[in-house]
């Protein structure tokens, strides 16, 4: 089983994965990583943080002559703009912003500013989740599994033609501007996940990572909301004697577990709190009415997203292969991932005894 932590703030001096259960064998560069960061450094409406920074890994363990070890992998994004923040006097982050982590971090954590929250709780942190996911994505793609993301809606907003429009004008306006997401995951072999206990079945576990993404509200598998207001005759993927399906309305997924057929996921995403315009807040010092203050922060940050998104599914995704192959080296589990491809139903068709 694989599993991984982060750590750092927005403007700490760097960035930290760990990534354990990886097996060993695995062909892995940092040339590889960092296409994957430098997706999610697209300037279309982000702020200025995106001028400064240029993300490049380090890997420091786990990784030796450009392949897994089978130890843990060790992952390390440098925040240049920590150099412009060590050492400064900055004024107090007493008003929090409403959308934001701010007011209840404050309550939970008993800070005496506001500021230790928002440097963990930036989505400068999901940097380190896209190094973990492109490692994730590079086992994937080993044994042919890929996955794509894209934008599919931009506010109100459908077409792409419009999208850097719309973007432009909520700056203009000092506004923010969430959207939809769509994630595709190709090639995927049946039995993936699990429907003997609630916390395996693999819809369960991608929603419980994409809600782990900074400003998710909600996640949806294939169809799912159009599905709600349809007759199950018109929902369910009738099965063909070659056991296809001319249909995709499930998203790839029945009962918790992979059926073979690509794995689609929507997400929705929040216009991001921090505003240019001000907002009806409250200072927790004075305890008087105010104004939130606005501090460099992206405009709308769904086409970046997309990439974030794309790496919280290939972890589950390689989680839950790993989990159905075993094995600790790519060599090992290589031969059992061409047997689950060409598994197939092997019923009897004789009657048997219930409970007996």
């Amino acid at each position: 089983m694989i599993r991984y932590f982060t750590a750092g703030e927005s403007h700490g001096p760097q960035l930290t994965a760990i990534l354990e259960g990886m097996p060993a064998g695995l062909s892995l560069t940092e040339e590889l990583i960092n296409r994957d960061l430098g997706r999610r450094q697209l300037l279309l409406g982000a702020g200025g943080r995106m001028k400064i920074e240029t993300d490049k890994v380090q890997i420091t363990s786990g990784v030796m002559n450009g392949h897994t070890t089978g130890a843990p992998i060790a992952l390390q994004i440098i925040n240049a703009d920590h150099a412009n923040w060590k050492g400064k006097e900055i004024p107090p982050y007493t008003i929090p912003r409403p959308g934001h982590c701010d007011l209840s971090a404050a309550i939970k954590y008993n800070h005496e500013d506001i500021r230790p929250a928002l440097e963990r709780a930036s989505a400068r942190e999901t940097a380190a989740r896209v190094a973990v996911g492109a490692v994730c994505r590079a086992l994937l793609s080993n044994f042919g599994i890929t996955i794509s993301g894209q934008v599919i809606q931009i506010g109100p907003e459908p077409d792409p033609a419009k999208f850097e429009h719309v973007i432009e004008a909520a700056r203009a306006e000092g506004n923010t501007l969430g959207g939809i997401i769509e994630v595709t995951v190709d090639q995927v072999p049946v039995g993936l996940g699990s429907y003997v206990q609630w916390d395996r079945r693999l819809d369960a576990q991608l929603a419980y990572a994409m809600m782990g993404i900074p400003a998710m509200k909600g996640v949806e598998i294939g169809d799912a909301f159009a599905n709600a207001a349809l007759p199950g005759t018109q929902v369910h993927d009738a099965i063909n004697p070659d056991l296809s399906r001319d249909t995709n309305n499930c998203g790839g997924i029945e009962g918790g577990m992979s059926n073979g057929q690509p794995i689609v996921i929507y997400l929705a995403m929040k216009p991001i709190p921090t505003t240019l315009k001000s907002q009806r807040s409250m200072n927790l010092v004075t305890g008087e009415s105010a104004e939130t203050k606005y501090e460099r922060s992206d405009v709308c940050p769904v086409p970046r997203a997309v990439i974030v998104a794309e790496a919280s599914a290939a972890f589950v995704i390689a989680k839950a292969l790993l989990e159905k192959l075993g094995g600790d080296s790519i060599s090992e589990i290589t031969p059992r991932f061409e047997q689950i491809k060409k598994a197939k139903p092997h019923l009897t068709g004789k009657p048997h005894i219930f409970w007996a």
